[in-house]
């Protein structure tokens, strides 16, 4: 296995059509799924894992304190550890974290793979740009995966493109009916390069009932171990 598939996807809490959201992932294929906003309260375990098989991935099972976002890998790959991680908010406003796993192809070194939501306050984006940086600084190749909610002149996104790569196209993702703007992105530091931009055969029906965001996804080159 010398490229590694990483996804990206804002699920919505599957408010919309999780079935048609699955068939999305399906047809995207991932290594690593980033995955937000899925559901976090009542039932939540249950629902993730039932969404996790309809998707053919592999799940932990837990994503407590993730503000939503949490990581499914399929068979091609190993998840050396994995975590979620809670971010510091102001009273009453909505919980936010984010996952963090590691993990490693068949004779290829390790990555962390980060998946993020990031707040729709310009200040609290740009206070956990810096906490999720220097969480995700653990020696060896990573990715950072998620949504943003803002673009490439906001300050969170700076932060992350000052200590990353931008390296999912610069396709608009937001509002998956019509997409305007380009909220859902991939970064990945210097070692990982990404294999030029395949479009893939997805049903635009599946994609608009699936959630409001579209997905986005990569393939990256591996060092060998």
């Amino acid at each position: 296995m010398t490229t590694i598939r990483i996804a990206s996807y804002n699920t919505r809490d599957f408010l919309e059509d999780p079935y048609a959201a699955a068939r999305v992932v399906r047809a995207i294929d991932p290594d690593v799924l980033c995955l937000q906003e899925v559901p976090r309260r009542l039932f939540s375990t249950r629902r993730v894992a039932t969404f996790a098989k309809h998707c053919g991935m592999s799940w932990s099972g837990r994503h407590r304190g993730s503000g939503g976002t949490t990581i499914f890998t399929s068979t091609r790959v190993d998840v050396v550890e994995s975590a979620h991680h809670r971010l510091r908010v102001a009273r009453l406003q909505r919980t936010r974290g984010f996952a963090l796993a590691r993990v490693a192809a068949p004779g290829r070194e390790p990555i962390a793979v980060a998946s993020v939501h990031l707040s729709l306050d310009a200040r609290e984006r740009a206070a956990h740009a810096r906490v999720i940086l220097q969480t995700i600084d653990v020696g060896g190749e990573v990715v950072l995966a998620g949504d943003l909610n803002e673009g490439e002149s906001g300050e969170a996104w700076q932060a992350f493109a000052g200590a990353l790569r931008l390296v999912s196209p610069m396709t608009p993702t937001y509002p998956a009916s019509r997409p305007r703007r380009v909220l859902d992105v991939i970064f990945a530091s210097s070692g990982l390069q990404a294999e030029p931009h395949a479009d893939l055969p997805i049903d635009e029906t599946d994609l608009v009932a699936g959630s409001d965001h579209r997905p986005t996804w990569v393939d990256l080159r591996l060092q060998r171990a």
